[in-house]
């Protein structure tokens, strides 16, 4: 053998087979796992916490129409945290903020948009639920504690939109959306009566049948209200300033009525089904249904969504329309299922976002109405998408 030649070329040469590592070639780099809401450890949270990686592995792709929807070199951000249930976010577009509100907490805060700062809004908020802006840009709220509908003027003046239908006090308006055409629809389900949450029933209501709970305690308005109990069914509404409030869902036909939305052409009312309330032992089946808009009236009703996805119910609460059709709705379920699912028009899955929390409604913010803003349970969460908000709100 020439002295020149190494082993390694005397054996290539002969066709001998060769290790990879003999030719001195690394071995393949440990790759890493992101971190989401359902490894161990999971993800953290908040303005201190390590970066995420891009994309979020918590949104997930069920359907590939999905990904046009999508930001990809974006993450899941939580803003703030400390409320005790966190509901009912509206973006005013004049404004520049977002108004939502910690139902059980009492207070309706504002996320002021330029500098992220969250400030208590009104305090007492009279359990403000529900919120929405109508076309000219007026806050739109549901009081569980004064079982009403109000609007916030531009002189900062209030008008009490709904508190009664036919004579008799509305049970606790939940959520609302205003139409194009000057109207106002929302849903009355019972859930304001509960201790925590508003204005218990007096004593021999359906929520307070044994006289357990003592509605004047706590209560700054005693007399405004006193001896309101539930005496309506849990019918959605619909109010104008020229026929005023009429029913347009009976109770009887969906019960417990909660979260509501128009589609981008206002030719499609959806209507979301929860649980028990206060005082019932049979509730909604936290379903969506879909209804054709027709004028003052609704037709065809018909089940959009049972919420189902793996076999676990994502019970839905409230939701929003993008300009694409597509219905974002929140997600209370199992860690790992807990957050927002997203359906297109045909009520078909095609999209999750996996929150530490469920999720109670959502809303698209921004400057363009392209930031997902969710409220969850004890925090609030945004998450750039590449679609925008439908309706004011």
């Amino acid at each position: 053998m020439p002295v020149h030649m190494t082993r390694r070329a005397a054996i290539v040469g002969a066709g001998a087979s060769v290790p990879s590592l003999a030719f001195g070639q690394a071995a393949k780099p440990q790759l890493g796992r992101p971190t989401s809401v359902i490894t161990r450890p999971a993800r953290k949270w908040g303005r201190f916490a390590p970066p995420d990686i891009y994309p979020d592995p918590d949104v997930l792709t069920i359907d590939k129409s999905f990904n046009r929807y999508l930001v990809g070199l974006t993450a899941i951000h939580r803003m703030w945290t400390g409320f005790q249930w966190a509901e009912g976010p509206a973006w005013s577009g004049e404004g520049r903020y977002v108004v939502f509100s910690d139902v059980k907490g009492n207070t309706q805060y504002r996320y002021v948009w330029e500098s992220g700062r969250v400030d208590p809004f009104r305090k007492p908020s009279y359990n403000s639920n529900g919120n929405s802006f109508d076309f000219q840009g007026r806050q739109l709220s549901t009081q569980d504690f004064f079982r009403r509908v109000v609007r916030w003027e531009p002189d900062g003046s209030m008008t009490v939109i709904a508190d009664r239908f036919e004579g008799k006090p509305l049970n606790s308006p939940n959520d609302l959306v205003p139409h194009p055409d000057g109207s106002i629809w929302f849903t009355d389900p019972p859930y304001g009566a509960l201790l925590s949450e508003g204005h218990p029933d007096a004593s021999g209501g359906r929520a307070n049948p044994d006289g357990l709970y003592n509605p004047d305690l706590g209560d700054l308005g005693v007399g405004l209200i006193g001896g309101t109990k539930q005496t309506l069914p849990t019918n959605t509404y619909r109010w104008d300033p020229r026929d005023g409030l009429a029913v347009v869902v009976p109770g009887e036909d969906v019960l417990n009525p909660n979260g509501l939305c128009f589609s981008p052409d206002y030719k499609t009312l959806y209507l979301i089904s929860t649980g028990p309330g206060p005082g019932q032992t049979v509730g909604g089946k936290g379903v969506v249904y879909a209804f054709d808009v027709q004028g003052k009236t609704l037709a065809n009703k018909r089940l959009f969504t049972d919420c189902m996805v793996d076999g676990v119910h994502c019970g839905p609460d409230g939701m929003r329309a993008d300009r694409a059709g597509n219905l974002w709705i929140g997600s209370n379920a199992p860690l790992g299922y807990a957050g927002a699912t997203v359906w297109n028009a045909a009520g078909r899955l095609i999209g999750r976002i996996r929150l530490p929390e469920v999720c109670a409604n959502l809303c698209f913010a921004g400057p363009k109405r392209d930031v997902l803003f969710m409220t969850a349970s004890q925090s609030i969460y945004l998450l750039r998408v590449n679609v925008q908000g439908a309706a004011p709100g």
